[in-house]
């Protein structure tokens, strides 16, 4: 009976792990909306909902925790609470992130690089994401080393949109009636854009991060990791 109640735990734990990554996601997918919209609404949904990513953090964290402690695990069942303690914390740093798009929306006047494609970005990003979660419930070690190499397209994708923005800051032409507010307000318009596209790299080495650890999970192979 003892090992019953063990296994329902474990159960537990990855049914609640990919809650999160769900709950994760669609706060990341409302942010891009927001951000593409110009939608403060939704922008503010997503900066308010961050507490409930980390009050499910928290609650994750203390459940890993009771598992290492009261029940001792060892072997696979040790990898397993190990690595969906680290993915909780991807996910939880993602939520963050998805919160930061909220408050760019917020702050943004008007969308200065419309030939850089951002919902693309984020489209990749999400779907890293939702493929490491998979990976993750399936136990799937193939599909980690995928994600992983994915993530070299998303930095390459990222680096060509920052390369985009400096490029026409550097050849845009400031003359004598330029006034010094609208210079500011074109660099933190830049500044912002910058930001945002770091931040979707940035989901792309935590999703990376996800198949590192599942693949670590499944195999005890720690190539991945970094």
């Amino acid at each position: 009976m003892a090992r019953t109640g063990y296994q329902q735990k474990l159960d537990a734990l990855q049914e609640d792990v990919l809650y999160m990554s769900e709950v994760v996601l669609d706060r990341l997918r409302t942010g891009l909306s927001a951000l593409e919209e110009k939608d403060e609404e939704l922008a503010w949904e997503v900066i308010e909902g961050d507490d409930e990513v980390n009050k499910l953090y928290l609650d994750l964290e203390a459940d890993c925790i009771d598992l290492l402690s009261l029940q001792q695990p060892v072997a696979g069942d040790l990898r397993f609470i190990a690595a969906s303690f680290k993915i909780i914390t991807d996910l939880e740093r993602i939520g963050d992130l998805a919160t930061n798009l909220g408050e760019y929306t917020i702050d943004a006047e008007r969308d200065r690089y419309p030939d850089v494609d951002i919902q693309a970005i984020g489209d990749a990003v999400i779907g890293m994401v939702e493929d490491a979660m998979t990976a993750y419930a399936t136990h799937d070690a193939d599909a980690c080393f995928d994600i992983a190499e994915r993530d070299d397209g998303i930095d390459e994708l990222c680096e060509e949109a920052s390369t985009t923005v400096v490029r026409d800051l550097i050849e845009r032409e400031f003359d004598e009636e330029t006034t010094e507010a609208e210079t500011e307000r074109l660099m933190a318009d830049v500044s912002r854009f910058l930001l945002t596209v770091r931040d979707l790299e940035r989901v792309g080495d935590h999703a990376a991060n996800i198949a590192g650890r599942t693949l670590y999970m499944v195999e005890s192979d720690d190539e991945l990791i970094y």
